[in-house]
């Protein structure tokens, strides 16, 4: 599934870096620090390789 904001793709990939240890992973904050706990890499790999060219910013739910 492919990121529905800029802020979810940067969110994912902020995840997948502490996922594959290169970031610590006490500098995750709100939704990275939940995605990098509940996604398998395979699944952050996919939001965070979303293009954010077109994507709004933020996206209410």
């Amino acid at each position: 599934m492919p990121a529905k904001s800029a802020a979810q793709q940067k969110a994912a990939g902020a995840a997948l870096s502490a996922k594959r240890g290169d970031t610590p992973k006490s500098d995750l904050k709100g939704a990275s620090k939940s995605m990098e706990k509940s996604m398998t890499e395979a699944e952050l790999e996919e939001l965070a390789s979303t293009k954010r060219k077109g994507k709004p910013d933020h996206v209410s739910n």
